[in-house]
């Protein structure tokens, strides 16, 4: 079983704690990793995209000239896609782009990240994390104080309004719980700093 180094607010380790094998020490699967990733980031996609076709361009009601005798081609409409101003061919129109994986593929993907970061040495457990008011000084100090500077994802247990609102406004930190923890989130963030009762809910979610 890994083990990592326990911390509480302030900086110092006060004790250590045992990861489960199954979810933090895995050898991480890369193809399961990137699957997970593109698939979070497709789900993003507004795809609100849209193009008029010659059925939703304003005009070209009538026939622009006779069918036959002129020795011109035929046309039935200014608007149609060789005309300037036309309707588009097979322009894009609004359409979801998000997808599913099966369910242990995507369990797969969170175990890899998760074990990466343990093995990167990305990964710091505190006892606790209280903030007695939403103040983003207080989630500096603890940030300074972990060595966490860069860009951080912060995980609790349950949701902690306190805490999300002292971290929204940090630059590159992020703050989920528990529940909302992803591959996309992990991968993207030089540190993760998650409590004990998170690590345990995490565990029993995973198990």
């Amino acid at each position: 079983m890994p083990k990592v180094a326990l911390y509480n607010q302030s900086g110092s380790q006060v004790g250590e704690i045992e990861l489960a094998d199954s979810i933090f020490g895995i050898e991480p699967n890369n193809n399961v990793l990137y699957d997970a990733i593109v698939m979070q980031q497709a789900s993003q996609r507004q795809g609100t995209h849209d193009v008029k076709n010659r059925s939703e361009v304003r005009g070209g009601g009538r026939k622009p000239w006779r069918q036959k005798g002129t020795g011109r081609a035929r046309q039935g409409s200014i608007r149609a896609p060789q005309w300037k101003g036309g309707g588009v061919v097979f322009g894009p129109t609004p359409r979801k782009y998000g997808y599913k994986l099966n369910r242990k593929v995507r369990r797969l993907a969170l175990k890899s990240a998760l074990s990466s970061k343990v093995q990167n040495n990305e990964l710091l457990v505190l006892d606790a994390l209280n903030i007695a008011a939403p103040k983003t000084k207080d989630m500096v100090a603890v940030l300074n104080n972990l060595k966490a500077e860069r860009k951080v994802l912060i995980v609790t247990s349950e949701f902690d309004q306190n805490v999300a609102l002292s971290s929204r406004n940090i630059p590159g930190a992020k703050f989920v719980d528990a529940a909302g923890i992803n591959v996309l989130d992990l991968v993207a963030h030089d540190k993760v700093i998650v409590t004990k009762d998170a690590v345990a809910k995490v565990e029993e979610v995973l198990a």
